[in-house]
């Protein structure tokens, strides 16, 4: 096979892996990814269709891949396990214990598809591997997937909080964005009580119920969040 049909086999089975891997992927973002022209990822797409690929396109948006529709798990490169093994590592020492403990039940799950001698290296990996920002582990937090799951449903959250002058309230926010600086995880919510945006540290929550009640999402980006409300500090 020659340099140019095993590229184009490469990319087409790239252009698959990111079709599952997200809701609506346009021409442009894929052509920008693979250093292709538009006209190119046409041509791929329709191939990927005549070779019995459910794509589906919608008009004036991009592609997408039949919903139900799978295929078997792609291999793994040698670098590419490495950067798991790495992501694993640096993940699990964060403050919150909700996160940590999904981070490795999620790459568990990817890990059990690497070649065998990939796993054998993988565990080498991790022995050798020490990231020192967190270094007693401690975890302060165990508030970061459900604050993930209310950012993604629009769920109003009553929360404890202690601020840094230790400071007690109790707030309804409507959850928009979390950041993470010096260690720590920080929720970008509209604030019910001060009728505005504010910053949270997660580990400052001492309790958090998720309400019944959604919200309507904020004409909000996190570029526009940081221009109107950080950088103007």
């Amino acid at each position: 096979m020659e340099d140019n049909e095993k590229s184009r086999l490469s990319r087409l089975t790239a252009i698959i892996t990111q079709l599952q891997s997200k809701l609506i992927v346009t021409a442009r973002q894929l052509a920008k990814k693979h250093n292709v022209s538009v006209r190119t990822i046409y041509r791929d797409i329709r191939a990927l269709e005549e070779s019995g690929i459910p794509i589906v396109t919608e008009e004036g948006k991009g592609y997408t891949i039949m919903e139900g529709y799978y295929l078997p798990p792609v291999l793994f490169t040698e670098d590419e396990a490495n950067a798991l093994v790495t992501v694993e590592q640096l993940l699990i020492k964060t403050k919150d214990q909700s996160l940590s403990e999904n981070v490795s039940s999620a790459i568990e799950k990817i890990k059990s598809i690497l070649r065998y001698y990939q796993k054998e290296s993988a565990d080498l990996l991790a022995d050798r591997i020490y990231f020192g920002d967190n270094r007693n582990e401690e975890k302060s937090s165990n508030n970061l997937m459900q604050i993930q799951s209310a950012i993604i449903h629009f769920r109003v959250l009553k929360i404890s909080y202690f601020s840094s002058e230790k400071k007690h309230t109790t707030r309804y926010i409507e959850p928009f964005a979390i950041y993470s600086i010096n260690g720590n995880f920080l929720l970008i919510a509209f604030c019910r009580l001060r009728n505005d945006f504010r910053a949270f540290r997660i580990d400052y929550i001492e309790t958090m119920v998720q309400q019944n009640e959604t919200f309507t999402p904020h004409n909000m980006t996190i570029q526009k969040y940081f221009e109107d409300y950080v950088q103007k500090k």
